[in-house]
């Protein structure tokens, strides 16, 4: 469905009648020197898509790109029209989950159409944001590019941060005194952190491209705006690789502290069954039938059979208590 569809002229949103602007539907609407079209469209269907094709003369390879919602983001060339594929994160915190949408964005020197699947950020307030901002919009369509990979890389850092404080969580966990069990958390984070991974690294070489001034359609002073994003982008990189060594590095200490926990158990469990052996190995050798056994016929060799066995115990409970056993 179409979400917007607008003419812009010198940093400026131009009325194009009394009729909502939507109402234009997939036209193209002529535009003079330095002016272009914005039109946005949400989860569309193929004959709409083809619609927008035809419209404005997309290649058919990135229009079937644009239909299918699990592209990998990357920049490629047409022509004279720019594809960016760009993938959009939101973290759900109760279920340690980081939630993937997809922008794919055609500019052209006179037109931008983006093309949005699932959820993910709203880009009409990014269109409103953009348009308070008349300097930034008269670079024409890459100002649109810019303003849209700067809110998708805000996202990315909100996501990290929450990935940030759930790590910090785990790293609490695993060393507290308490036993816990968090293996599956750690995957759990793991898989989340790998998927922000697989949005994140591919989007830096388009953004240094941007930055960079090597994409012909970026003046000078867009690349400024673009080197902005490049940075948080290469930041939100970094996060994602500490917290990935992080996790691996408590799921060690995770997996060593069980080992550490088991021989403790195994200590305990030895001392135990060693109190209970000893004593039965003295009752067993005087539960033995033979004539000639010492103290066999004295009068307090029961009783003394029952100070050895608690005197052993006694004696080997202070042993194993004294030298951390129990």
């Amino acid at each position: 469905m179409i979400v917007d569809n607008a003419l812009y002229h010198q940093g400026r949103r131009v009325g194009l009648g009394a009729g909502d602007d939507q109402s234009l539907g997939y036209a193209r609407i002529p535009c003079d020197p330095g002016d272009f079209q914005w039109i946005g469209i949400h989860d569309p269907s193929a004959e709409e898509l083809e619609l927008i094709a035809r419209t404005f003369g997309l290649h058919p390879l990135a229009v079937e790109d644009a239909g299918d919602s699990h592209q990998r983001p990357k920049l490629e060339r047409y022509g004279d029209t720019l594809f960016l594929v760009l993938k959009t994160l939101w973290y759900v915190d109760e279920e340690d989950a980081v939630e993937t949408g997809e922008i794919n964005m055609f500019v052209g020197p006179d037109f931008v159409v983006t093309v949005r699947h699932g959820q993910g950020i709203d880009l009409a307030a990014s269109r409103r944001d953009l348009e308070r901002r008349a300097k930034v919009l008269e670079h024409g369509p890459m100002a649109v590019l810019y303003a849209i990979c700067d809110r998708v890389v805000d996202e990315y850092e909100k996501v990290g941060a929450a990935l940030e404080v759930d790590v910090d969580e785990v790293e609490e966990s695993v060393f507290s005194p308490a036993r816990t069990d968090d293996s599956t958390r750690i995957y759990v984070l793991k898989r989340e952190i790998a998927e922000v991974r697989r949005a994140v690294f591919p989007l830096r070489e388009p953004m240094r491209k941007f930055a960079m001034g090597v994409e012909e359609r970026v003046s000078p002073e867009t690349a400024t705006y673009f080197r902005d994003v490049a940075d948080h982008l290469q930041r939100v990189s970094e996060v994602i690789d500490n917290l990935d060594q992080l996790l691996s590095t408590a799921f060690d200490a995770h997996l060593a502290r069980i080992s550490v926990q088991q021989n403790e158990d195994m200590r305990k469990i030895s001392a135990g069954a060693a109190l209970v052996v000893v004593p039965t190995l003295v009752a067993g050798v005087y539960g033995m039938n033979f004539d000639h056994m010492p103290e066999l016929h004295w009068t307090y060799g029961y009783p003394f059979a029952l100070l050895l066995m608690a005197s052993i115990v006694v004696g080997l409970f202070a042993w194993f208590k004294k030298s951390g056993w129990l």
